[in-house]
């Protein structure tokens, strides 16, 4: 059985479920339940809350998870990121009271919050740049004002909350995050399959497949248009002068892409979603 380490609450739980169920696996009816078993697919689920699951997956207690890349690297565990999984994306930054702090350098010797320590400890080393680090769990914008810090480090979405606290971003991004398949060191056998599954998934989230009739001489330009993952099916029609495409397009291009195939002149242009696939 292939184990797998799942978020069990948090920004990362409701997507990575969502995921998982439309790769195949069984999912929890009940958020009390921490142990499933989906014997149909020889897997065993296990929640956890996310800041632990790259210590579970990196000690080979478990075989693979999911988690943030963020937890990941703050826990300086041996887990390996296997693939991002397009979600819960975030940006890391510094922050300070405005006019304190210009460039990383400044940093040198102040209090620096972070719900993070070992990213952003690891990050201030390979800079050279010596800071206090105070570890918080949350709400490390309030740091500054309660005197307990000099400077944040920090999620950043809109920056609102840093605004609010009176502090302004400076010094280079810390780290692009997103949710990530993490493996053991030993890379269990089963985990190509989970893989594909899950990519399959990405795949059937981002792209449509869209068929068409085409005038056979206009062929060339249509796959311009539309050149589809390798190349696009054409199969003929009665009329020996038309064809039938069908070709994956990218979600967010459909409508640009049924426009110019339109003036082209493609007729009967039809999109359907792709609720599973394999490339």
């Amino acid at each position: 059985m292939l184990r797998i380490a799942v978020p069990n609450k948090g920004s990362l739980a409701e997507t990575a479920a969502l995921m998982l169920d439309e790769a195949g696996y069984a999912v929890r009816k009940d958020p009390k339940v921490l142990h499933l078993m989906d014997s149909r697919n020889g897997v065993e689920f296990f929640y956890l809350r996310p800041r632990d699951i790259a210590t579970y997956v990196g000690s080979g207690a478990l075989d693979v998870g999911i988690t943030g890349r963020d937890l990941l690297l703050d826990s300086h565990s041996e887990a390996e990121e296997v693939a991002e999984l397009d979600f819960a994306r975030s940006t890391f930054r510094f922050a300070g009271p405005t006019g304190s702090f210009s460039e990383l350098s400044d940093l040198a010797g102040k209090r620096l919050a972070t719900s993070y320590p070992g990213l952003v400890g690891d990050f201030l080393a390979r800079a050279g740049v010596e800071s206090t680090l105070v570890k918080l769990d949350g709400a490390v914008e309030s740091a500054v004002q309660l005197g307990v810090a000099d400077a944040v480090a920090d999620v950043v979405e809109t920056g609102s909350s840093l605004r609010n606290a009176g502090l302004t971003i400076f010094g280079p991004v810390i780290l692009e995050s997103s949710a990530v398949l993490i493996s053991s060191p030993a890379s269990p056998p089963a985990l190509p399959t989970l893989l594909r599954r899950l990519q399959g998934v990405l795949v059937a989230r981002q792209f449509v497949i869209m068929d068409y009739d085409l005038p056979a001489a206009l062929i060339e330009r249509a796959t311009a248009i539309a050149r589809g993952i390798e190349s696009p099916t054409i199969s003929p029609l009665r009329d020996p002068e038309w064809v039938a495409v069908r070709v994956m397009v990218r979600r967010e291009d459909t409508n640009s892409v049924m426009d110019e195939l339109y003036e082209l002149g493609a007729r009967a242009i039809l999109v359907s979603a792709i609720h599973a696939a394999r490339l």
